[in-house]
């Protein structure tokens, strides 16, 4: 599994829990906040612009119903994107925009949202909670359908500029909407949220001429929505496959994780001192790594090579390893090997245990080239490598050994700026020393 594999597979995850679980209260209050915002200004939008706004004439109940099955329906077309899911809503809301009442829309939105939950609702699959994200989830419709309202131009032949201003205006308030639900309940920054919508907003963006040439043939024919349901069938096949090569993923990442798992309790039970020892630098190597800015493929690897970078130590005699004094030069070569034993065990197990292989096998490097077992230097040696190598020594120093006690911690932060430029990597020194204090 690559790296870009795995990322896939943990939003994916986050994405299928978030949807089947019950909401905590402060996203409660998120949903209330901005959904009963959507409500106050979609109401105000059509008491002050009126239902006709923008109308020729008086719109069917059953042309009005058409469109709202239709959006409810396109809801089922998900295709997950990141820790989330898009839909191609553009389809079938342009089209909807010209077709009916404009200040009518954004309310009709909320109501096809809604519908588009109740499948899920009642068969469990699901909690009731989950729609009172409709309201909120409907803020995309409220600014185009201002900005149609406010130009007096209701048709899908209107000046370019309005029309653009319209799209704008979608994306502007879908955007400011999630970054006040995600600010609301304490979620991901406006930065990580800009990163989530990119993808969304690149397939609406796709699929806006579709939705206004469905428009415009609805100008000779008012039923042309229709003739876009075996392009949504064929898209709802389409996201069916996708999910399934995401739950897929899913099981593969699990599998990984829980060779590494099992490895890692291998270890504590050939050597209860050397699996905790490990467990402990996996704490400490996340936060250095969160510290230093990682993304989130290099923290993964940062967690599998520090829990298992002493594996290697399986393959070497235990009175070698738990030796409570100095090692003779026979003993410190083959103590030695553990790096490139413990590579050969991870690249047995194939995917991305390969590249936390490469970590495991240069932990012991140093800065200076003075490491082994390759002599690599300076940014030859992995970051995730460099890191562990900090964290090992630093939770080496400060714990008690068969040979010696504990160093106390400020003791152990000046011998690590000591050989900081040496041994060490300086700036993991100095993201070290912000995470543990000066002691």
């Amino acid at each position: 599994m690559s790296t870009h594999a795995y990322i896939e597979s943990e939003r994916a995850r986050e994405s299928f829990a978030d949807r089947a679980r019950r909401m905590a209260p402060a996203e409660l209050r998120a949903e209330l906040w901005v959904g009963g915002g959507f409500l106050i200004a979609a109401v105000a939008l059509l008491v002050l612009t009126g239902v006709g706004a923008g109308t020729s004439s008086r719109v069917s109940l059953e042309l009005a119903a058409l469109y709202v099955l239709g959006m409810a329906a396109v809801g089922h077309v998900r295709f997950d994107v990141g820790a989330g899911f898009t839909v191609p809503t553009q389809a079938v809301f342009v089209p909807m925009l010209f077709a009916l009442p404009v200040a009518l829309v954004p309310l009709l939105v909320a109501l096809a949202l809604a519908l588009s939950m109740a499948p899920a609702i009642l068969a469990g699959r699901a909690p009731a909670s989950r729609a009172l994200t409709a309201p909120g989830n409907s803020w995309f419709a409220w600014g185009p359908a201002l900005v149609l309202a406010l130009a007096h131009d209701h048709t899908p032949t209107a000046r370019p500029l309005v029309l653009l201003l319209a799209l704008a205006a979608q994306f502007a308030c879908d955007f400011v909407a999630n970054a006040t639900r995600e600010r609301l309940r304490g979620g991901i920054s406006v930065g990580e949220l800009a990163r989530e919508c990119r993808q969304v907003y690149a397939i609406d963006l796709a699929l806006a001429p579709l939705g206004l040439a469905v428009a415009l043939a609805a100008l000779t024919y008012q039923w042309a929505v229709l003739l876009i349901a075996p392009l949504l069938g064929m898209l709802r096949w389409f996201s069916r496959e996708r999910r399934a090569r995401l739950e897929q993923l899913v099981e593969l990442n699990d599998a990984y994780r829980g060779t590494a798992l099992v490895l890692g309790d291998v270890v504590e039970a050939d050597d209860t001192y050397t699996g905790e020892h490990c467990k402990d630098v996996v704490a400490l190597a996340l936060d250095v790594a969160r510290e230093l800015g990682l993304d989130e493929g290099r923290r993964r690897n940062v967690e599998f090579g520090a829990l298992l970078h002493d594996v290697g130590k399986i393959a070497v005699p235990k009175e070698i390893v738990n030796k409570p004094g100095k090692l003779d030069e026979r003993e410190w070569e083959i103590i030695k090997t553990h790096t490139v034993e413990g590579q050969r065990m991870l690249e047995r197990v194939g995917g991305f245990m390969g590249e936390v292989g490469q970590i495991v096998r240069s932990h012991h490097e140093r800065w200076d080239g003075g490491g082994y077992p390759d002599e690599l230097r300076g940014e030859q040696i992995p970051l995730e490598a460099r890191i562990i190598s900090c964290c090992d020594a630093f939770n080496a120093m400060t714990t008690t050994r068969s040979y010696r006690k504990a160093m106390p911690q400020a003791v152990a932060v000046a011998e690590l700026q000591k050989h900081s430029g040496t041994q060490f990597d300086p700036d993991v020194v100095r993201a070290m020393v912000a995470v543990v204090g000066e002691g």
